[in-house]
């Protein structure tokens, strides 16, 4: 029986284990398999607080991990496969084993939707990102690619508009699917230039982007695009697959909250990108797995005094 399980443990779910920890708390963080979230697919972070020299993405995890770690919590690399929320104490499977819970914090974040290519994969984090916010920085005066044609690319975009040379936006189809304020925005930015009607093949490079190899779905015609950076912006996926049913989510799968953690389950609390679709930033996260844990202590000294 544990007082809390964290399940996740990108910075939502490590402050969390921080903050659980040191208040005496505890606390079993359900790591997962894929340890750390999508800052372990970052390269420099340069905005997180503290750190005035970039730092690794994997660098900085593993120092949140060992703060934890010093304050008691406990981790498990293993994926959570199940939870039963439907009485208490809570439950969460994971493999053959059950583990129980006074209380639970969900932050298992969401996952960038990539296309699908090795070449994406192979160069992921050598100048292919899904986070203008992030790396726009690392790529001033050069040129950048944004792949998709809905709000979240065009407002890369935009944002990358502040840093590159060139911002080519690549969309699969004629027009864009972003709402029209975004759109005018786009389209009477002078940086900006598009290429309708296709679809990436290829991303070019050996150690670093280098350009990518597009398709034209109506012709078949294929060109080479000279590139410096590809953004991939085509949406986020929650990874909240094993908690339908248990708790109340949104129609794209995000975490409705309540007072800031609160989930539609007494006792169960959600952290990060899980549940916030606008902001999804490692701060941002951090700070709501601190809410989390207090919130989380708060409940337990009422309900298990």
């Amino acid at each position: 029986m544990y007082d809390v399980i964290i399940i996740g443990s990108g910075p939502a779910g490590l402050t969390a284990a921080t903050y659980a920890g040191r208040a005496g708390l505890e606390t079993l963080v359900v790591a997962g398999v894929t340890f750390g979230g999508q800052l372990m697919l970052t390269g420099g972070v340069e905005n997180f607080p503290g750190f005035p020299e970039p730092i690794l993405g994997p660098e900085l995890v593993d120092k949140m991990r060992k703060q934890a770690e010093r304050f008691g919590a406990k981790f498990l690399f293993q994926d959570a496969t199940a939870a039963d929320f439907s009485s208490k104490p809570f439950k969460v499977k994971v493999g053959s084993q059950i583990f129980e819970a006074k209380s639970v914090i969900i932050a298992t974040g969401a996952s960038a939707r990539w296309l699908g290519l090795e070449s994406e994969a192979r160069l992921r984090g050598k100048g292919v990102s899904s986070c203008a916010t992030c790396d726009a920085p690392f790529f001033r005066e050069k040129k950048v690619v944004v792949i998709g044609g809905g709000d979240t690319a065009v407002d890369e975009a935009l944002a990358l508009t502040k840093y590159a040379r060139e911002v080519t936006l690549v969309h699969r189809r004629n027009e864009l699917r972003a709402t029209k304020i975004l759109q005018d925005r786009a389209f009477s930015n002078k940086k900006i230039s598009f290429v309708w009607d296709s679809i990436v093949e290829e991303i070019i490079g050996k150690n670093k982007v280098e350009g990518i190899r597009v398709r034209n779905v109506k012709t078949g015609e294929e060109s080479e695009i000279v590139t410096d950076a590809v953004f991939v912006a085509i949406g986020h996926k929650p990874n909240t697959d094993i908690f339908k049913g248990q708790i109340e989510l949104d129609n794209n799968g995000y975490i409705m909250i309540r007072d800031e953690t609160k989930t539609s389950v007494e006792g169960v609390f959600a952290a990060g990108d899980v549940r916030d679709p606008r902001y999804r930033q490692a701060i941002t996260a951090a700070g709501s797995g601190c809410k989390a844990a207090l919130d989380a202590r708060k409940y337990i000294e009422e309900h298990y005094p």
